[in-house]
């Protein structure tokens, strides 16, 4: 293969070229929660690394990430000789809509549907929630949400989400999206002080009895392997390990 050319196409997508065909193309956005995400496809092997050095060269001073298929040892690797590291890994999950597992919400405890949650509310309930959440584990550790929107505008899309109400107030959401006859469950966290009372289990089954209800037979979702509590509660309702991503982050020197 003749010497490979990088040209940037645009300002999140770069391009390489070799014997006048298109050999490989990377890619750079930004997920809502701000972290900036690149990705390289490439046709061609000898394409990778110009395509990696030409990207990294124009976003020098970007805390980028990467995700790699737990099973890739050859892409890591590739990676890895840009300058990522693995920072955390997650097991991917596959599970049935259908269950008997769900039960009855404890008592104070309702259910609000997806798209019927007061909008004002529930951005405060996001907000305080993801506040808790890098106070602790850190955002970093929760499934990457795939869906853009204004900057700074960390819920989603409003109707999305279906909340629990504990004794009067916004104490958890679970955020689904349908795809087909398949949905993923993007983010389903409950505040710190409303915890440990079965909300997160109320919050699943409905959503799962919700897709079940609508013909989706299946529900797929991400979670940390650090994050034992929330493995056992999805593997609780029958979900089983489809794979695993490793997520791997270059910092500026």
């Amino acid at each position: 293969m003749n010497t490979v050319m990088i040209s940037r196409v645009d300002e999140a997508q770069w391009q390489a070229v070799a014997d006048e065909q298109i050999v490989g193309r990377g890619d750079v956005c930004e997920r809502p929660d701000g972290r900036l995400f690149v990705s390289i496809d490439v046709w061609q092997d000898e394409a990778f690394n110009p395509l990696a050095e030409a990207m990294l060269g124009e976003l020098p001073n970007a805390v980028l990430h990467t995700l790699v298929g737990g099973e890739d040892a050859e892409l890591a690797a590739r990676w890895g000789k840009a300058g990522f590291a693995v920072e955390r890994r997650e097991w991917e999950f596959l599970l049935p809509t259908r269950t008997e597992t769900s039960g009855q919400a404890p008592e104070g405890v309702a259910i609000l549907p997806a798209g019927t949650a007061d909008e004002r509310l529930l951005r405060e309930l996001d907000r305080e929630i993801r506040t808790q959440v890098e106070a602790t584990v850190g955002w970093h550790t929760m499934p990457a949400e795939l869906r853009s929107g204004p900057a700074g505008d960390t819920l989603v899309d409003p109707s999305l989400y279906a909340v629990a109400v504990v004794d009067g107030q916004y104490g958890g959401l679970i955020r689904v999206v349908s795809r087909g006859r398949r949905a993923r469950i993007g983010l389903l966290a409950v505040r710190a002080e409303y915890r440990r009372r079965g909300i997160g289990r109320v919050l699943l089954g409905h959503a799962l009895d919700t897709l079940h209800e609508a013909g989706i037979d299946t529900a797929w979702t991400e979670i940390d392997q650090a994050n034992t509590p929330a493995t056992t509660l999805f593997e609780h309702f029958g979900a089983r390990r489809t794979g695993q991503l490793a997520e791997l982050v270059r910092r500026p020197h």
